[in-house]
């Protein structure tokens, strides 16, 4: 396995027997648990710039299925970021 420098310093820290738990560990997980969750969801407001065709033939798509043109480009960079669709460029 390879691990980054950082990630072999956190294995061999908690193998060197160091390693001590916290007190109120459910406590603990359960705040970095919430603080991840909360960045994962966290959005970013982003400009670009589209022609006005695409961007009208969006719209009617959009306003056909009955989803924001919004919606739909925030679907479409998921499943892209995620490798569900590919870009034909």
């Amino acid at each position: 396995m390879n691990l980054t420098k950082e990630e072999q310093d956190i294995v061999d820290y908690i193998e060197s027997g160091e390693a001590k738990s916290v007190e109120n560990v459910k406590d603990e997980i359960t705040k970095y648990t919430k603080m991840a969750k909360d960045h994962i969801h966290k959005k970013k407001a982003i400009s670009i710039r589209l022609p006005e065709s695409d961007l009208y033939l969006l719209k009617q798509r959009a306003l056909a299925s009955g989803i924001s043109y919004q919606n739909i480009i925030q679907s479409l960079v998921h499943q892209y970021t995620h490798n569900q669709i590919e870009a034909k460029l």
